[in-house]
């Protein structure tokens, strides 16, 4: 029974590493385009508009992240890795979360870029308030991402 509970566990983490990962890579590459789009049009542009392209890929190091604290969880890091089907499903559900929102707030935030990055390209002056569009989104994987940590806090102290 011990080995589905690290089945569940390491499935957990697989996907707060991939999907959050996968979704900040469509994201920085949708909002690249953009970028590019308005850089070649006006190229002093181009330190704005990198930025405003770079936000969407902060989920996929969120997801790392948790995908690293959990793989530290399950004791892959140390050598030993055996764990109750309890914990490996409690350490599953410590994933989704950042999993889900991180996938699509980077995809959702690359939208928004890029509507930041032509408001940027027709007003440049315009550009602190195109970085807080973004920014709005962003909060949101920040909060799965704090929902995440917490859970993993609980289920490490927990004796399942």
């Amino acid at each position: 029974m011990d080995k589905f509970g690290f089945v569940f566990a390491v499935l957990g983490m697989a996907l707060a590493a991939f999907l959050p990962g996968w979704g900040s890579a469509r994201g920085v590459g949708i909002a690249g385009e953009a970028a590019a789009a308005a850089v070649s049009e006006e190229p002093s542009l181009f330190s704005k508009v990198l930025l405003l392209q770079l936000l969407p890929g902060t989920q996929g190091i969120y997801g790392l992240l948790i995908g690293f604290l959990s793989m530290s969880s399950i004791g892959i890091l140390s050598g030993s890795a055996e764990i109750s089907l309890a914990k490996g499903l409690a350490l599953f559900g410590t994933c989704v979360p950042i999993a889900v929102v991180g996938y699509f707030s980077a995809v959702s935030q690359a939208k928004v870029s890029v509507s930041s990055i032509n408001l940027v390209a027709k007003r440049p002056d315009q550009f602190g308030k195109a970085m807080l569009f973004p920014a709005m989104v962003e909060t949101y994987a920040i909060l799965a991402l704090l929902v995440s940590l917490l859970a993993l806090n609980g289920v490490n102290a927990l004796n399942i």
